[in-house]
């Protein structure tokens, strides 16, 4: 006996050790200092660490431009001159700071103007904008005066009048007077002049287009009296605010139409376009205005004011007409059309289409051959005259047409064998479709700005692990005349930082390439076993991966990584900038969210790299983000273990109409009670959970309501799940204040559930 009570006692010391051993894994903590040593990677934190990363310029007139450079001492901004390739101050920047101290700002220090825009009047003094407001100086810099807040104006093409809006109707303001203009009358609620409301964005900008010689305005009478309303309610002491305004729904049988009109300035006379209420849509995204810095993009006036062209698009995105109007008697005709059995899109990244009156012709954007081409069309016959562009790849931007030398120039992805499918790059071409001339070789991400008269543009070009380099070029053939900046990242990399890994997977066919980041810690051990966070943004209109030119932070891939943790994000299948057919993978399945590709990609990861834990996979994202993390926790509840769900809009039967009718089709109701909407309606497959799921949304976010994520709660309570729940008082789509808070919770819920470790206790992060 005694032998085997020895193997016994032996056999459970073994036992008792390994749960032990086993016990001090799961209960690993994390430190205070480990928490630091992440936040030095956030993007906050690191961005200001790149010198001379001059990604963007202004230009001031066709041989000088202006842009903010920045190193170790602060901001710097200069002016740059073409001819002699030298940059000089802008204005004195001590004198600014003090100027707009005596304006009523507090604390400006010279080395952070914070200045976002600048321009020299017709009167010699300089305009500028800092902090959302506007400061007129002196024309030395030494006096600033903060301008009184005033509606937002469209500023006319002679920099005389601006457009606003007032109560619904439509204004014009002298802008050296400040004398004020009613031009309509008869604008009453919720049926106003150049309204923007989209339901997920409204703002009090006016949508309009002035005349090129500043005589009329082509806008809208917007209808929306019979738009289903939205509501949320302030979190507050005391009596809560209440915010409703339009927001239509998929389905609905009321939605928001435009009655197209010109409004004749001089004489304030309005005349309607004759034809019915066009739908509130764009022939590219989901709202009537696509620009970064607003407009109309899809109406354009000819040069010398006498007609305009416009193209107006049905509720679910298949039909496009082109169309030419006469703003004085109002006669519209329709010149052609073009009907698809997806979705119609006019570019890759803006609206393409160009309106060439003095040829009777028109540049048309089209998909039709599985890639985004260049064609001209006839204006008189309204006949396809041929194709401009030709071959794989896609036109993005087109950024300049000179109908005189008959030649676009244009960005342009995937034209090149052998380079990144994303990395944008500049072209032109002529009209004829002959002489396409790369004017930047270099295999890399292009951002371009083109001067005022086209004989130049800077180039801003960088990859994903390669800092900027930024350069004058001539824009006949591309060449080099001078370097403007180079990007120094000495700082970074001094503070540690590394480059993220790209790499390629298969998809879901086992054929097509995929295209991602990997962001492994900076201590990374290859001997370790490591759990993978996927990033995800399924699109359709937009991917995870983002941008591929240079950048310090991607957010906090960086920082989650360092943690301990392996962090990825992949373009899947059913996002932008590849084919026809690859953007249209998942059309009318937008439950599908990519996820059989990020399965399928991070399947393939697993097995090219041992340290790579795959029964640890985490997922999470924001808005589409949290739809698609959602989908995954229910979808593939053995294969995502842990999942954080910001802002997601779970049910698009209670999201904005452009959005999902474009990407959804329109709602459709059977005989049953079923719809074309229920499989993509999460809700529904709340019993599947398996794995820790947080759930975060702000209470006034008023693109994706907070109902949406509490539609998922009440799901997961009838099926009785446990899960987090994060709702942040008073927070819109982004988290504003709270987002440093929200940050600390995904790693919190990441390091604790997903890496079995315990997270410091309350850690703060602070956004400088």
């Amino acid at each position: 006996m005694g032998p085997m009570f020895v193997r016994t006692r032996l056999f459970g010391a073994l036992i008792l050790a390994a749960l032990s051993a086993s016990a001090t894994a799961q209960t690993a903590t994390l430190s205070r200092d480990d928490y630091a040593r992440a936040e030095r990677f956030v993007s906050f934190n690191t961005t200001p660490l790149v010198d001379h990363a001059v990604t963007s310029v202004n230009w001031l007139d066709g041989t000088h431009f202006w842009y903010r450079d920045h190193d170790a001492s602060g901001d710097h901004y200069l002016r740059y001159d073409t001819a002699t390739g030298q940059a000089s101050p802008l204005f004195d920047q001590a004198r600014m700071a003090t100027a707009l101290e005596k304006s009523g700002v507090k604390k400006v220090e010279a080395n952070k103007l914070g200045i976002t825009g600048f321009e020299t009047l017709t009167d010699g003094r300089l305009g500028i904008e800092r902090g959302g407001k506007h400061y007129i100086c002196d024309a030395k810099g030494d006096d600033c005066t903060a301008q009184q807040d005033k509606e937002p104006g469209v500023v006319s093409p002679d920099k005389r009048s601006e457009a606003f809006i007032r109560d619904w109707n439509l204004w014009v303001r002298d802008i050296a007077s400040g004398k004020e203009t009613q031009l309509t009358t008869d604008g009453v609620e919720n049926y106003g002049y150049a309204t923007d409301n989209a339901g997920w964005k409204h703002t009090d900008a006016a949508i309009l287009v002035w005349s090129p010689d500043s005589s009329q305005i082509a806008t809208f009478q917007q209808d929306q009296r019979k738009t289903g309303d939205m509501y949320l309610v302030s979190t507050n002491v005391g009596h809560p605010k209440l915010e409703q305004w339009k927001y239509p729904l998929p389905g609905d049988d009321n939605v928001t139409m435009i009655e197209r009109v010109v409004i004749h300035v001089a004489d304030k006379h309005v005349v309607r376009l004759q034809m019915p209420a066009d739908q509130h849509r764009s022939s590219l995204c989901d709202d009537i205005s696509c620009g970064r810095d607003g407009g109309w993009d899809d109406v354009k006036w000819s040069g010398d004011s006498k007609s305009l062209a416009f193209v107006s698009t049905s509720r679910d995105h298949k039909q496009e007409w082109f169309r030419l109007a006469d703003p004085q008697t109002g006669n519209v005709r329709t010149v052609f059309d073009e009907k698809v059995k997806t979705y119609f899109e006019s570019g890759n990244d803006m609206v393409n289409w160009h309106y060439l009156p003095d040829t009777d012709e028109a540049i048309w954007f089209s998909e039709r051959d599985g890639w985004g081409q260049l064609y001209l069309y006839s204006l008189k016959t309204g006949k396809l005259e041929h194709a401009i562009t030709q071959g794989e790849g896609n036109v993005t931007q087109v950024l300049r047409v000179d109908p005189a030398t008959r030649t676009i120039w244009f960005r342009g992805v995937g034209k090149e064998k052998g380079v990144d499918p994303y990395y944008q790059q500049f072209y032109k071409i002529g009209f004829d479709g002959k002489h396409a001339t790369l004017l930047t070789p270099e295999a890399a991400d292009h951002t371009i700005s083109l001067s005022d008269d086209g004989r130049f543009f800077v180039d801003a070009y960088s990859t994903p692990t390669t800092p900027t380099i930024t350069v004058l070029r001539d824009a006949q053939d591309g060449h080099t005349l001078h370097q403007v900046a180079k990007a120094d990242i000495s700082r970074l990399t001094a503070a540690g930082w590394q480059a993220p890994q790209p790499f390629t997977v298969k998809a879901r066919d086992g054929k097509t390439d995929l295209y991602g980041l990997m962001f492994k810690p900076t201590h990374f051990d290859p001997s370790k076993k490591y759990p993978i966070v996927d990033y995800i943004y399924p699109g359709p209109q937009t991917g995870s991966v983002g941008s591929r030119s240079f950048s310090a932070g991607h957010g906090d891939h960086q920082a989650l990584a360092e943690l301990g943790f392996i962090v990825v994000a992949i373009d899947g299948m059913g996002t932008p900038w590849r084919s026809k057919a690859f953007h249209d993978a998942y059309f009318e399945r937008i439950e599908d969210n990519t996820l059989p590709d990020q399965v399928a990609g991070l399947k393939e990861l697993g097995k090219r790299y041992a340290w790579i834990d795959m029964d640890r996979v985490g997922i999470w994202g924001h808005s589409g983000g949290g739809n698609a993390t959602v989908g995954a926790m229910f979808h593939y509840p053995d294969f995502f273990k842990v999942g954080i769900a910001e802002s997601g809009n779970q049910d698009n039967r209670n999201y904005e109409d452009d959005w999902a009718e474009k990407w959804q089709g329109l709602l459709k109701k059977n005989p049953d009670g079923s719809s074309n909407y229920d499989k993509q309606a999460n809700q529904s497959f709340a019993a599947n959970l398996k794995g820790h799921l947080m759930l975060a949304h702000g209470t006034m976010d008023d693109n994706v309501p907070p109902s949406e994520t509490l539609l998922v709660v009440d799901a997961l309570i009838k099926a009785n799940k446990d899960f987090d729940l994060v709702m942040i008082p008073n927070a819109h789509h982004g988290y504003g204040a709270a987002s440093t808070y929200m940050m600390r919770r995904r790693w919190d819920y990441f390091v604790r559930y997903l890496m079995g470790a315990q997270p410091p206790k309350e850690y703060l992060l602070k956004a400088p």
